[in-house]
């Protein structure tokens, strides 16, 4: 019984390794566009894709046939949302004095982490917007204007403030 176990452990072990052997740099990339850090410099996606890549790992066995990838992308997405929502409005207050200090941000690092949410599910990852919504508990509608307008701004950023005039004094208030 014990051996047939051990047998069982090495096997699912063996399958996992060569899952993530051919899956882990495009879930590594997703990792990385999503956190919206560079990709030489992304501690926040490894990170996420740790806990996606344990938790698939801890239900290889109950996956009966579901993709494994597809398992690891929605898990990856899910905890992306839990924790980089919340943690928008803190991020942004600091955003400001940081950025001088900050490495070169990835190239969604404009964007609202629901919107490269949406725009990397949707286009890098190829899930339908009815996916993404039922996923994200949003109306299809919503996604899809989230996904033209994050496309938008990376297509076409903001302009970056210019820099000031030599010799202009800063108006004071």
């Amino acid at each position: 019984m014990r051996a047939r176990h051990a047998a069982q452990d090495v096997r699912r072990a063996k399958e996992f390794e060569a899952f993530v052997a051919g899956a882990g740099g495009r879930l590594t990339q997703t990792a990385t566009l999503l956190t919206g850090e560079a990709p030489d410099g992304n501690p926040r996606a490894r990170r996420l894709l740790t806990f996606a890549l344990a938790h698939t790992y801890a239900c290889w066995d109950r996956l009966h046939g579901e993709d494994p990838y597809d398992h690891a992308r929605r898990h990856l997405a899910i905890r992306f949302a839990d924790t980089a929502w919340h943690q928008y409005a803190t991020w942004q207050h600091y955003a400001a004095r940081d950025r001088a200090r900050r490495r070169p941000a990835g190239p969604l690092a404009g964007l609202t982490p629901r919107e490269r949410l949406i725009l990397v599910l949707s286009l890098y990852e190829g899930v339908g917007e009815e996916q993404v919504a039922a996923l994200l508990g949003l109306p299809t509608e919503r996604v899809h204007a989230i996904c033209d307008r994050a496309t938008a701004t990376v297509l076409h950023p903001p302009p970056a403030p210019s820099p000031p005039l030599p010799g202009a004094k800063a108006a004071t208030t």
